[in-house]
């Protein structure tokens, strides 16, 4: 049976009566499906009446007009349902989240770069192509219809970004026309440009902050005199950066500021109640400064956010402190917490069985070498997550000259004549004097598309080109390895593996084994002490980044991508911790394997 959700004149309203939403944010894409019951019940037993979740384009529509697991978010909009909890759905097209390339697909922004987010004819309609397919998930599950969805939120801070009020308006006409009823929204700063620039007359219009709230709903007061309250993002925590301090807010505080925002009689959507992991590789990116166009800081693989239901999904002191407050607001006791999810048994050691080299693998599970002039982007070589190998060959014979990088995105792991050399990490980067001929390889990773202000969508891998001196080196040879590749496991078998190099760190594809005793599956982390910077998969589940920079150690292992028994585990290093990759070619089957010895990943509860 359906009931109507509608914007009264200073408050919501369900079914005619005032209502005031409760809401906390859960995104279903950093939370696996096996876990969704369990972290929606605690969403309820901390007060809350209401669950916001994003929409990531780029991961259901990975190539143009290739959808993929659309009906996982239908999925869950049924749990949310089925936990009493009413649903907030933004679907983008941009989403921020701390996501890859803000959830933008690189087929689009590769071509289009600042044309996004505009009303530029060819983005517009790969947009409709995308709010087509998923609001087919969302219309049936408005709560007109019997559904948990009150609302949907027209892009995205787009006050933060840009101007242009006619993309606003189509974006607001595709959602009318596509079947949304429920009402429309936008959320912005609650500054006056970001307000100017991203709401849109005759939408609610939201703000985000972490405190401040008097002075928040003032600002959105200037702007609109009328309609309700409503902070859609309180942060009530924060997301960490590779090599940074993790970041902490105290539960205290925190809790003041939410009992502030509901002393105004406003709505919040606590962000995050949950933040889950950025499984996959698709954590995004920062640029630092004041105006976000300075050095690149890569966002971790954990997405806990320091909220009230931390990674694993268990209560935390803010948890707690939250609970108190929303009591005071909820309509009938606040239930319970759900049990906790169980943890794995004990410490359980990765036998490493196998390794290839990087060259093996990209020879199996690469795209095709495209030979070109000038080195092509991983946007122009289809690669959204992953590396590509640059191949340059520097004429000779010639002088010492600086070889130098140009615009480099991101990080470079470098091999003169198979030599290695230095690692590069600067857009303008040098390798130091290098005579010709010499034959000169770049291994370059995305440590994630910025997801935030006026870099977003700009392009990865070598942006420029390679100098010697000041002579550009072209006849570049470039091959791409997406990170989804090693997730077929018809594919991976295709590497060639050989024996395992018996140490921790070796640069390369590491294939092991985990065995977990009968009864004993549970949640656990993932520890790689001694290796350096790689991606790991777990019964080919995508786990995430590791990298030693910190400041997180070990990755979040969910209970039920593990059974019983065997499971095979690959960890692909792309820097190398100990002896060099070409070292450990040379020493061929000699080096063994190792079973458990130090350094060696190992599962722990």
């Amino acid at each position: 049976m359906g009931r109507r959700f509608a914007v009264g004149g200073r408050e919501f309203e369900l079914d005619g009566r005032p209502v005031r939403l409760l809401s906390g944010a859960l995104h279903y894409f950093r939370v696996h499906e096996g876990h969704w019951d369990h972290r929606l019940a605690m969403l309820r037993a901390m007060g809350l009446n209401c669950v916001e979740t994003y929409v990531p384009w780029n991961l259901h529509e990975p190539r143009a007009g290739e959808f993929r697991r659309l009906a996982a978010f239908g999925r869950f909009l049924d749990a949310a349902g089925r936990a009493g909890l009413l649903a907030i759905v933004r679907p983008g097209p941009y989403i921020c989240a701390e996501w890859e390339n803000g959830g933008l697909p690189h087929w689009v922004t590769g071509p289009l770069g600042r044309r996004v987010r505009t009303s530029d004819a060819r983005y517009l309609r790969a947009v409709d192509g995308w709010l087509a397919a998923v609001l087919a998930q969302v219309v049936p599950r408005q709560c007109d219809r019997g559904g948990p969805v009150v609302m949907v939120q027209v892009e995205n801070e787009y006050g933060s970004y840009g101007s242009d009020a006619a993309y606003l308006a189509h974006l607001v006409d595709r959602l009318r026309a596509l079947g949304v009823t429920v009402p429309l929204c936008t959320s912005d700063g609650p500054e006056d440009h970001m307000l100017t620039g991203g709401s849109v007359p005759g939408l609610t219009a939201t703000v985000n902050f972490g405190s401040g709230a008097r002075e928040a709903f003032a600002a959105l007061r200037r702007h609109r005199p009328d309609g309700p309250l409503m902070c859609m993002e309180f942060w009530c925590g924060w997301f960490d950066h590779w090599g940074a301090d993790h970041a902490v807010r105290d539960a205290e505080d925190a809790a003041a500021a939410l009992a502030e925002i509901l002393e105004c009689g406003a709505s919040v959507n606590v962000y995050m109640a949950h933040g889950g992991t950025s499984f996959g590789g698709w954590a995004g990116a920062n640029r630092s400064g004041a105006l976000q166009d300075g050095a690149l800081l890569p966002t971790v693989t954990s997405y806990d956010y320091d909220a009230p239901v931390d990674e694993r999904g268990r209560p935390t002191a803010k948890f707690w402190r939250f609970r108190e407050v929303l009591a005071a607001y909820a309509e009938g006791p606040v239930p319970e917490p759900p049990a906790p999810w169980p943890v794995l048994a004990g410490p359980a050691a990765v036998r490493l069985t196998g390794w290839a080299s990087m060259d093996a693998v990209v020879a199996a599970l690469g795209g095709p070498e495209v030979r070109s002039g000038v080195p092509p982007t991983f946007e122009e070589l289809d690669v959204d997550r992953g590396v590509v190998r640059y191949r340059v060959s520097v004429p000779g014979p010639r002088e010492p000259y600086e070889l130098r990088v140009r615009g480099l995105r991101d990080r470079a792991v470098t091999f003169m004549d198979g030599v290695r050399g230095p690692v590069l990490d600067t857009e303008e980067a040098g390798f130091g004097p290098v005579a010709g001929p010499a034959e000169v390889e770049l291994w370059v990773e995305s440590l994630g598309r910025v997801n935030y202000g006026p870099r977003l969508g700009e392009p990865k891998g070598v942006t420029g080109g390679v100098l010697h001196e000041r002579q550009y080196v072209h006849g570049v040879r470039a091959r791409g390895l997406r990170l989804d590749a090693l997730e077929d496991a018809a594919a991976v078998a295709r590497v060639a593996f050989g024996p395992s190099r018996g140490r921790a760190g070796v640069r390369g594809l590491h294939r092991g084994t985990v065995v977990v005793p009968a009864g004993g599956t549970g949640d656990a982390v993932l520890e790689l002490p001694g290796w350096g910077r790689g991606f790991v998969w777990v019964g080919g589940f995508p786990l995430g980044r590791y990298w030693s920079a910190g400041p997180q150690r070990g990755l979040y292992v969910p209970g039920p991508c593990l059974r019983e028994g065997a499971n095979e585990v690959l960890v692909l290093e792309l820097e190398g911790a100990g002896e060099g990759e070409r070292e450990a070619e040379r020493e061929g089957a000699a080096a063994g394997a190792a079973a458990d010895g130090a350094g060696m990943p190992r599962l722990v509860p």
